[in-house]
């Protein structure tokens, strides 16, 4: 099975190189343009279908109030704003992107969800966050954003940087399946294709060790099956972790 894999892993190299050769030469980022609508609308189905899952993660969220009596929350990676109706009322959000053509759709979600105050817009990757000062917000929410960042502990260092002591990084991620499984072998043998289909996302990363190892003072973290997501991007990890 696994010398399979890796067959079908370079078959898939082979037909995805006109891709790589766009991307070497500054091509690819056109679909950068691109992307931002094609993830706008998935976004309804995908909340349709983790509605529930969505609602349990962040049903807490709100036991993370300042002593201001406040809540101030950072979303790294936020996209089209997909995550807004989950937040509770009242709550301040600063969004960031490393992808500014985002900006129009997030934009449609700030109307849809007026519950919310919205601080700022910042174009920016999650591996330097240099325009936020250390410990000034209090929840950090980063979900399918460290699939398709460079450096998964980078990242988690800055959000514990710009968390105040006592506050929480909550996360939901597609991760690497079981070794041997079917979603394993497709998950590998697919990834030269997806990572171009999903602007630089990879299938392959096994989140919950970096996780584990990021330095927080607690960890709460499940495993699940997204309920009818597609089969390489089914298993999950999701929780929040406590500075």
């Amino acid at each position: 099975m696994e010398f399979f894999m890796k067959l079908c892993k370079i078959i898939c190299l082979m037909i995805t190189l006109p891709l790589r050769l766009m991307e070497l030469l500054g091509l690819y980022g056109m679909y950068k343009r691109v992307f931002p609508f094609l993830a706008y609308n998935i976004t309804f189905s995908y909340n349709a279908k983790m509605h529930a899952v969505k609602r349990d993660l962040f049903r807490n969220i709100h036991t993370f109030t300042n002593k201001d009596n406040t809540l101030r929350l950072l979303e790294i990676g936020c996209g089209s704003g997909a995550n807004f109706p989950f937040y509770p009322d009242g709550c301040t959000v600063t969004c960031s992107d490393p992808n500014p053509h985002f900006e129009k759709y997030l934009k449609r979600s700030m109307e849809a969800n007026k519950h919310l105050t919205y601080e700022t817009f910042l174009v920016m990757s999650g591996e330097d966050m240099k325009a936020l000062a250390d410990e000034t917000v209090d929840v950090v929410v980063c979900t399918l954003v460290l699939c398709s960042v460079r450096d998964v502990r980078q990242v988690l260092q800055e959000a514990r940087r710009v968390l105040r002591t006592g506050g929480a990084f909550y996360f939901m991620e597609h991760v690497a399946s079981d070794r041997g499984s079917w979603t394993y072998f497709f998950q590998h043998a697919l990834q030269p294709a997806w990572y171009y289909l999903g602007d630089g996302c990879v299938t392959t990363r096994a989140t919950w060790k970096d996780l584990e190892t990021a330095g927080f003072s607690a960890l709460h973290l499940a495993h699940i099956d997204a309920p009818q997501a597609t089969f390489t991007i089914r298993p999950h990890v999701l929780g929040f972790a406590v500075k």
